[in-house]
């Protein structure tokens, strides 16, 4: 499997255009990896993890065309990691030639938050409705926590973030080729029933993927800090998690105690994982 990076920060992205700390008018000088879009992933040329707001963006500044893209993984419904507008934007009604029917898989509190977004384009129908499926060019699969499924070459399992019950946020682990990811976004500390889940179906991972919100020095309990951070890396390394050589890497970076992508990688490597940034390949 291949994974590009489409964006690697937290829901205000970095640097945060309002913003004058001193991480964002570092990262507005340096440019380069130090510019963050809000978090998202394409997997080969047909699997993308979250429909955001900038993936439009990524797509034509990273390479990364989304013509192929058949299948969709949502994290959960916050406005940085879904922008129901692209349901329409994708659509044969805005002039798109050639797009798959994208199978679209999340949770049931992440399917209503994204049918009540939606309700006024699909009138006098629901986003649940055959006819809009058929306008939206979309089939949707309501899924849960601690469900396997198969989709396509892909057998993905979800799992229970620490993450807005309401919208019964996700994680994902993908398998394929014989190659397995997790992708931890968004997320506080993971719940023990998926510490559980990891255990149950077997898994080990090449590469793992975690919520990096907060950086050195700063508490929080609504995402992960990078001192919690290590600390799931630990357990996952105890508990026989990670395969050998296993990669392990930091997303969904806010401004907030974050430093400057150097100064974070330099940090990272201390502890033994990775930063991402946008438009990297695995």
């Amino acid at each position: 499997m291949n994974l590009t990076f489409l964006g690697t920060a937290a829901a205000n992205a970095y640097p945060e255009a309002f913003c004058s700390c001193e991480n964002c008018q570092q990262a507005r000088k340096l440019g380069g990896r130090n510019l963050r879009k809000r978090s998202a992933a394409l997997i080969n040329d047909d699997l993308l993890i979250d429909l955001g707001p900038d993936v439009m963006t990524a797509a034509a500044m990273h390479n990364s065309p989304l013509t192929q893209v058949r299948y969709c993984l949502q994290t959960h419904a916050h406005a940085d990691h879904l922008d129901t507008s692209h349901f329409l934007s994708r659509s044969p009604g805005y002039g798109v030639v050639g797009a798959p029917r994208l199978q679209f898989y999340a949770s049931a509190g992440t399917l209503r938050m994204a049918a009540q977004l939606l309700a006024r384009d699909c009138e006098p129908h629901s986003f649940f409705d055959p006819e809009i499926s058929e306008r939206l060019n979309l089939e949707i699969h309501q899924i849960k926590a601690s469900q396997q499924f198969m989709m396509g070459q892909y057998r993905v399992t979800a799992f229970t973030a620490n993450h807005d019950s309401f919208v019964e946020s996700l994680l994902y682990a993908i398998e394929s080729d014989g190659q397995s990811i997790f992708y931890g976004t968004d997320t506080a500390e993971l719940p023990e029933e998926t510490w559980q889940g990891f255990h149950q179906h077997k898994l080990c991972f090449d590469v793992v993927i975690l919520d990096h919100t907060y950086g050195p020095d700063k508490s929080g309990d609504d995402h992960l800090t990078a001192e919690k951070f290590i600390e799931h890396i630990a357990r996952m390394s105890e508990e026989k998690l990670l395969k050998e050589n296993a990669r392990i890497l930091a997303t969904h970076i806010s401004h907030d105690a974050n430093p400057v992508h150097a100064e974070l990688v330099e940090f990272a490597a201390r502890h033994g994982y990775e930063v991402g940034y946008d438009g990297m390949t695995l």
